[in-house]
């Protein structure tokens, strides 16, 4: 094997180990419980899953959504009754995603929005 053949034979193989790689970065096992909202060139292409989702390497972007239903607690909030008496509350909220190509397009922090409407509803 001279030099030439060497070089070219490592060319190959650098070849081969980016296109594997890029391959297994491709394929995304999405849960029952999740989906993938997939941006291609920066436009919502829709959302994917369950199962196995192939997506492109360099065009396609994932974000991932849970649809399970959350808890998250608020500690010790204050209010004000209709008889101008303060009051202290800590107080649970739970929210569940129906439309994950919403949550993620029409909210830039979907968990941060949900709660200060928590919030706010809780003081109204």
């Amino acid at each position: 094997m001279n030099g030439t053949s060497g070089v070219v034979l490592c060319l190959v193989g650098g070849f081969v180990l980016i296109g594997l790689g890029m391959l297994v970065s491709a394929i995304r096992i999405v849960p029952e419980y999740k989906r993938l909202v997939v941006f291609r060139l920066g436009t919502c292409i829709g959302a994917k899953g369950p199962g196995v989702v192939i997506l492109l390497p360099v065009l396609d972007r994932a974000v991932s959504v849970d649809l399970r239903e959350q808890v998250r607690e608020i500690p010790h909030q204050t209010a004000i009754t209709k008889d101008n008496a303060g009051i202290s509350i800590d107080f649970i909220w739970y929210y569940k995603i129906l439309d994950p190509v919403e949550s993620v397009l029409q909210v830039g922090n979907f968990e941060a929005a949900a709660q200060g409407m928590a919030t706010t509803t809780l003081r109204a």
